[in-house]
């Protein structure tokens, strides 16, 4: 029955492909750098780079919030907005770093996680000894600790941060930050981080908060794989699909997301908040 109701359910809500975790077989980086160095002073200069669908509500809280901000994007106009409110702007990822005490990046894959670090006028080429590099990106933990090798070597600290939480939540300052690598950084940054987010969870070495944020993805998929069949399968049998959210919210089964998501799928209405090729990450 599961690959019947599959097969009926929007593309937007069809899952099934992102519970196949491939294997990423980036090289892991071996050397981390004696010359790190803890931030002592709280980050007065702060950079972001990657101003998508979570990057730029995320940025806009830290502007709100009286930040000093440098951001950067592949396509620049979407900065524009950000720059209105008096972000400044930098046309590498490097320089970004460069100018920055602190710098976070959101970046909708590993392969453009990698490159916006590691490449050519990539982040890692600004970063030095008090410099800190926050990855908010969900990667595989491979990923992760090859871009925190290229950032400790230059002496910086590393952090990644993967988020669970899709559009709303980044806009209303209400993710939760899955963080590992360098404590000092941690503590850091923990004032920004309670600026874009409710709750954060430091979970010790680097490729822990990725592996966190893909088991969350894997529950999260399968929840809403089986609600969406659900949905279906109420209108099938003459149900009222809205009741069938009033009972499933009010049950042991409750989730916000039921209730977030179920009048807008029960209207055939899918607007992007978190795209599935984002979800479907490698798993290191």
């Amino acid at each position: 029955m599961c690959s019947t109701f599959c097969s009926q359910i929007p593309h937007h809500l069809n899952l099934a492909p992102m519970m196949i975790m491939k294997r990423f077989s980036a090289p892991i980086s071996p050397y981390v750098s004696p010359r790190a160095q803890a931030i002592t002073e709280p980050p007065s200069r702060v950079g972001f780079l990657g101003i998508g669908i979570m990057g730029s509500p995320m940025a806009h809280n830290l502007l709100k919030a009286g930040i000093d901000l440098t951001v950067w994007n592949r396509t620049k106009s979407k900065c524009d907005p950000l720059i209105s409110l008096g972000a400044k702007y930098k046309p590498t990822p490097e320089e970004v770093a460069a100018s920055c005490d602190v710098t976070f990046a959101m970046l909708a894959d590993p392969q453009s996680a990698l490159d916006v670090a590691c490449g050519k006028h990539g982040a890692a080429n600004g970063m030095g000894p008090g410099k800190g590099y926050v990855d908010v990106s969900t990667v595989d933990g491979d990923t992760s600790k090859l871009i925190s090798g290229h950032i400790k070597s230059s002496g910086a600290l590393f952090l990644e941060a993967p988020v669970s939480g899709s559009k709303k939540p980044a806009e209303d300052g209400q993710l939760i930050f899955l963080t590992a690598g360098d404590k000092d950084l941690y503590e850091t940054v923990a004032s920004l981080l309670d600026i874009m987010g409710k709750s954060k969870f430091y979970l010790g070495n680097v490729g822990n908060g990725a592996a966190m944020k893909l088991v969350v993805n894997m529950i999260m998929g399968s929840m809403m794989a089986s609600f969406s069949e659900g949905l279906l399968l109420s209108e099938k049998v003459g149900l009222d699909p809205d009741v069938l959210v009033q009972v499933v919210s009010q049950g042991a089964i409750s989730a916000p997301m039921y209730s977030t998501k179920g009048p807008s799928m029960i209207e055939s209405l899918y607007p992007t908040a978190f795209p599935l090729k984002h979800q479907q990450k490698p798993w290191g």
